[in-house]
């Protein structure tokens, strides 16, 4: 009986530990993009999955439907003033960030429900802007999403994909 109870003790220290280091390392991590463009700043807050020799495009993240742009919460884009996002108005606030990729171009997605979790309860009557950019092949891979706030563009980078959207 005593040997019973140390085995189990055992198995709750081993479970107990391995649970700690995956919260540790989680498999896509929360990341921040922070920048200014002309006189406003943006974040992008997302979490970070990586590619891990999975075929994305098309595959891990289907064609045609609304994918929340990272992983776990949908991504939000914040603004502190008005932009123009590929030639659209997007008044200051705090948007969930979409993408709908297909094999030719991406449709971009600034929807007023800020915190939602993935693509779930999308509601594109909640849609405040809209706007259809060509993606880019990347000269190498980008193993880790990313996105990077440039002078006067936002870039989505991951897999062999960039997602380039000009901001004015």
């Amino acid at each position: 009986m005593r040997l019973q109870k140390k085995i189990q003790l055992l198995c709750i220290a081993f479970l107990t530990i391995a649970f700690a280091n995956a919260q540790k390392n989680p498999a896509s991590p929360a990341a921040t993009a922070t920048g200014k463009i002309n006189d406003a700043t943006i974040s992008i807050n997302y979490n970070s999955p990586s590619v891990k020799g999975r075929v994305i495009w098309g595959e891990l993240v289907p064609y045609n439907a609304v994918w929340r742009a990272g992983a776990n919460e949908a991504t939000t884009f914040e603004t502190d003033k008005d932009l123009v996002i590929e030639g659209s108005k997007l008044p200051a606030g705090k948007y969930s960030f979409f993408v709908i990729p297909n094999e030719k171009e991406c449709v971009l997605i600034f929807n007023k429900t800020a915190k939602q979790w993935g693509a779930y309860k999308y509601n594109q009557a909640e849609d405040q802007l809209r706007v259809t950019v060509k993606q880019q092949k990347a000269d190498s891979n980008t193993e880790s999403l990313i996105y990077i706030i440039n002078k006067n563009s936002v870039v989505l980078c991951w897999e062999k994909w960039n997602i380039p959207f000009t901001v004015k």
